[in-house]
C-alpha cells in the first residue's frame, strides 16, 4: 500500500495470477533460485520459475503430503502418504533415492545444513578428507537393467549424473534431513540418505524443569504437525498435537490431562558436537550403500542373462531326450555323444536331431547366445561388479582406523568388531568374485569347445568340408559332457541357493592355515557362492551401521515442552490444521565467538493461529512467541524466563488463511475478508510486520502443565491495523498455502506464492 506521503518500496509486487488445473496444498521457494515447486491436490509436483515458467512436472502416483528442498536447491525430498520419503534431482525431476524411513504417512520434512563457518582451522582439526579418488577412479554406475525403466530400483538410470552427484557428499556440507510423521516418529538421515537416528515422541520422558519437585510428563495420541531443526543443528522444534499428562497421574485420571497443541524441544547437539565424525561415517556409509546398489544390479542383470542363454540351450537340446524315447532307446544324450565321439556309428536319433532339429544354424545361434552372455557377463563383473566390491574394501578399511578411537568414535556407535567384520566380508566377496571370474571363463570355454565339435559333426554328416571350423579338444568334450551337460556351475554363483560348494579337503585345510595366519576368523567362504557371499555382507554392514543409528538415537533427548492451545479432545490425535510456522534467525547482537561456539546462535520464532473456540477473549488472534529453545540455557531464576510471546488481532472483518516467516523476523500475514455472502468471495490482502517491533512480553514458566495462560496477553495485544502496515491488496479471496522466500537480506521484498479462486 503507498501513502501520500515519501514513496516506498512495496514489500512485494503482484506479477499476475497463474491458473492451475487442479488446487495447490503445498508450495515451497527453492532456497538458492527462483524456482517454485508446488504439489496439487491430484498430487503432482509442479517446477516453476518466478516468471511462471514450467519447468516440469512429475507424478510419483502416491498421495504427497510433504515436500521441502535441500539447502543448497539441488533436490527436493517429497513425503509421501505410505511413509515413502523420496528425493528428486531439480534440473529434471528424476527419482534420485527412495527411502522407507515411516510406516505412515510423512507430514512435515526440514533439511537444514551446517551453518557454521569456522576460520580458524585449530577448532576444527577433526574435518576428513576423502581420500577414495586418490586411488580409484570415479566409482561404477548401477548396470541396465533388462526391461527396467529407470527410478524402479529406487535409483537413477546410469546416463544420468545426477545421481552421482547426490552421493558425491564428499563435497557437500554437514547437512540433515528431519521427517515427521502422523503416529509421532521423526527421522534424521544425514545427506538425506544415511538414517542416523529415530525418535517417538509417545515413548519421550518430557521434563518439567520449572516445577518445585522432579517431575515428567508424557504425550500420548500425539501426531506431528511441523518440525525444524535449528541452523546450529542442536535443538529441533517439533509442534505436535495430543494429550499431555504427567507421568504420576494414574490411568483413570488421565481425563485431567491437556488436549491441544504443543511444542516440544529436542536436544540434538550430537549433531554438532561430533558432526565431523558423522560426516565422516555418514560418507563412506552412503556411498557404500551406492557400491552395494551396484553390485546387487549386477548380479541381477549377470543371473537374467545367463538365465536366458542357458534357457535357449536347453530349449535347443532337450529335443533330443524326445527324439530318443520315441526310437526306443534306453540310452542318455550324453551316451550318445559320447558314442559319436568315440568314432561309433552314429545312432538314428543323434543323426536326426544334428541334421534336422538343430542344424548348423541352430548351433551356430545357440553358440552366440551362450558365448556371447558369458562375456557379457565378465564385462559386468569388469565394469561394475569388481571395481564396486574394490572401493567397498577400501572405504571399509577407511573406517577400521576410526572405529578403534574410541574416545572420538564409540560415542557415535562406530563399533570396531563390527566394522572388522564388515571389512573380512568385503574381503572375502573379492576372493569370490575372482573364484567366479575362473569358473565362468572355463564353463564358457568347455562350451564354446562343444560346439565347435557339433558344427564339425555336423559338416561331416552333411559330407561337407569342415577345414575353416576352429579345432575343438576330445578330451574337453568328454568333461563337458559328463559335468556340464545336465549342470550349470555358473548359475548357483549367481542365485541364492541352499546347495553349498563342497571344496577338497586339501584345499580346505589350506585356506583354513592361510585364514589363521592372516588373522580372519571366517573359513568357511570356500563353501559359499557370489551371491551367498554379497549377502552375508550386506548383512554385516546393516549391522555395523545401525550401531550409530541406535547410539545417536538414545541420545536425543526431550529437554521441555511448551503447551500452546487447547483442542477438543475429539481431534486430539488429528494433526493440527491451523496455520503454524517454526523458524530460526540469527540473533543480531550475537558475536562471532559466541557463535562458533553454537550458545544462542539463533532466535526461534513459533507463530500459530488461535483457533476460534480456544478462548472467545482472544478470538480472531494469532500467537507468536520466541527463544523457546533459550528458555533452560540461563541460570538465575530472574533470566530464565527468556520466553516472550505476543498476541496479534487479526483486523475486524478478515481473518488469517496463512502465515509465514522469511529473513530476519518478519511475518507475512494471508488474510481473507470475512463475508457472509455465499454469492460473493471477497477480498483479501498479504500483510509484513517486523517482528522486532511487536510488543513482546516475557511468559513465566511453571511445573503446571497446562496452557501457558493466552489470556495474561489480552492487555498488551497488538491490533493490526491495514493502513499501518505493509499491505498489498488481492482482489478476489486466497487459499493455502502461503510460500516467501527472501534469499538476500539486503532485500526488501519477498517472493510469494499462494492458491487463490475467484
Amino acid at each position: 500500500m503507498e501513502t501520500d506521503e515519501t514513496p516506498r518500496v512495496l514489500p512485494f509486487q503482484l506479477q499476475f495470477d497463474k491458473p492451475v488445473a487442479s488446487q495447490i496444498k503445498i508450495a515451497e521457494w527453492n532456497p538458492e533460485k527462483d524456482l517454485l515447486a508446488m504439489v496439487t491436490e491430484d498430487s503432482k509436483i509442479l517446477l516453476h520459475r518466478f516468471n511462471w515458467q514450467r519447468l516440469w512436472t512429475i507424478f510419483p502416483g502416491r498421495c504427497i503430503t510433504s515436500l521441502c528442498w535441500r539447502p543448497d536447491g539441488k533436490a527436493i525430498a517429497v513425503g509421501l502418504e505410505d511413509g515413502t520419503i523420496s528425493l528428486h534431482d531439480v534440473e529434471n525431476g528424476k527419482l534420485l533415492r527412495s527411502l522407507k524411513s515411516h510406516t505412515v504417512a510423512v507430514v512435515s520434512l526440514n533439511w537444514e545444513e551446517d551453518g557454521q563457518v569456522i576460520k580458524d582451522d585449530s577448532v576444527n582439526n577433526s574435518t576428513y578428507e576423502d581420500r577414495t579418488s586418490r586411488f580409484f577412479p570415479p566409482a561404477p554406475r548401477v548396470p541396465r537393467m533388462p526391461g527396467l525403466a529407470p527410478g524402479d530400483t529406487g535409483f537413477m538410470d546410469d546416463s544420468d549424473d545426477s545421481f552421482r552427484e547426490l552421493s558425491n557428499s564428499s563435497y557437500q556440507r554437514f547437512n540433515i534431513l528431519c521427517s515427521g510423521d502422523k503416529d509421532g516418529s521423526i527421522c534424521f538421515s544425514i545427506f538425506g540418505i544415511f538414517p542416523i537416528g529415530k525418535i517417538n515422541i509417545h515413548n519421550l520422558s518430557i521434563p518439567t524443569p520449572y516445577a518445585t519437585e522432579p517431575a515428567t510428563c508424557r504425550l500420548s495420541h500425539a501426531s506431528i504437525s511441523k518440525i525444524a531443526l535449528s541452523k546450529d543443528l542442536c535443538h529441533l522444534i517439533g509442534m505436535c498435537s495430543g494429550e499431555l499428562n504427567h507421568d504420576e497421574v494414574e490411568s483413570a485420571e488421565r481425563q485431567l490431562g491437556v488436549h491441544g497443541c504443543h511444542c516440544l524441544l529436542l536436544d540434538t547437539s550430537i549433531f554438532w558436537k561430533r558432526k565431523n565424525e558423522l560426516h565422516q561415517v555418514a560418507q563412506q556409509a552412503s556411498n557404500i550403500e551406492d557400491l552395494i546398489e551396484v553390485i546387487r544390479s549386477s548380479l541381477s542383470v549377470m543371473s537374467k542373462q545367463w538365465s536366458d542363454a542357458m534357457h535357449t540351450f536347453r530349449e535347443k537340446f532337450d529335443s533330443l531326450s524326445s527324439l530318443i524315447i520315441d526310437h526306443g532307446l534306453d540310452s542318455s544324450p550324453q551316451e550318445e555323444f559320447l558314442s559319436l565321439l568315440g568314432g561309433a556309428r552314429t545312432s538314428p536319433p543323434v543323426h536326426q536331431f544334428l541334421v534336422n532339429s538343430l542344424g548348423e544354424s541352430g548351433v551356430k545361434r545357440v553358440s552366440k547366445v551362450v558365448c556371447g552372455a558369458g562375456k557379457e557377463l565378465q564385462h559386468v563383473v569388469l565394469d561394475h561388479l569388481q571395481p564396486a566390491a574394490e572401493i567397498i574394501g577400501f572405504r571399509m578399511g577407511e573406517l577400521r582406523g576410526p572405529s578403534r578411537w574410541r574416545t572420538r568414535f564409540q560415542g557415535i556407535g562406530l563399533d570396531e568388531t563390527l566394522i572388522n567384520n564388515a571389512t573380512e566380508k568385503s574381503g572375502i566377496l573379492l576372493v569370490q568374485v575372482e573364484r567366479f571370474m575362473r569358473v565362468l571363463s572355463s564353463v564358457v570355454q568347455q562350451f564354446s569347445n562343444f560346439f565347435n565339435w557339433l558344427l564339425k559333426c555336423i559338416k561331416l554328416l552333411n559330407q561337407e568340408p569342415s577345414d575353416q571350423l576352429l579345432p575343438y579338444n576330445s578330451e574337453l568334450v568328454v568333461i563337458f559332457l559328463k559335468f556340464l551337460y545336465d549342470q550349470d556351475p555358473v548359475k548357483p554363483f549367481l542365485e541364492l541357493s541352499e546347495v553349498d560348494i563342497e571344496p577338497d579337503m586339501e584345499t580346505l585345510q589350506r585356506v583354513k592355515e592361510l585364514v589363521h595366519f592372516g588373522g580372519f576368523s571366517d573359513c568357511d567362504f570356500l563353501r559359499r557362492t557370489l551371491a551367498e557371499e554379497f549377502k552375508q555382507m550386506e548383512s554385516s554392514f546393516k549391522e555395523a551401521f545401525l550401531m550409530p543409528f541406535t547410539t545417536i538415537s538414545r541420545k536425543m533427548l526431550c529437554k521441555d515442552v511448551l503447551p500452546l492451545f487447547a483442542l477438543p479432545s475429539s481431534s486430539a490425535s488429528v494433526s493440527v490444521s491451523v496455520p503454524i510456522s517454526v523458524t530460526y534467525y540469527k540473533d543480531a547482537s550475537t558475536s562471532v565467538s559466541s557463535y562458533q561456539t553454537h550458545e544462542h546462535g539463533f532466535i526461534d520464532y513459533i507463530s500459530f493461529q488461535i483457533p476460534g473456540d480456544s478462548s472467545s477473549n482472544i478470538a480472531n488472534c494469532i500467537g507468536i512467541s520466541r527463544r523457546f529453545m533459550h528458555s533452560l540455557s540461563n541460570s538465575s531464576i530472574e533470566e530464565s524466563a527468556s520466553l516472550e510471546a505476543v498476541l496479534l488481532s487479526v483486523p475486524d472483518g478478515y481473518h488469517c488463511v496463512d502465515l509465514s516467516l522469511y529473513k530476519e523476523g518478519q511475518i507475512v500475514l494471508l488474510l481473507n475478508e470475512t463475508t457472509s455472502a455465499s454469492e460473493c468471495s471477497g477480498e483479501s490482502c498479504m500483510m509484513i510486520v517486523q517482528a522486532d517491533d511487536l510488543p513482546f512480553v516475557s511468559i513465566p514458566r511453571s511445573g503446571c502443565i497446562n496452557t501457558w495462560n493466552l489470556d495474561q496477553l489480552k492487555d498488551s495485544v497488538m491490533h493490526l491495523r491495514l493502513e499501518n502496515e505493509k499491505v498489498r491488496n488481492i482482489p478476489h479471496s486466497v487459499v493455502a498455502p502461503l510460500a516467501v522466500s527472501g534469499k538476500n537480506e539486503e532485500q526488501t521484498s519477498a517472493h510469494v506464492g499462494f492458491g487463490s479462486f475467484h
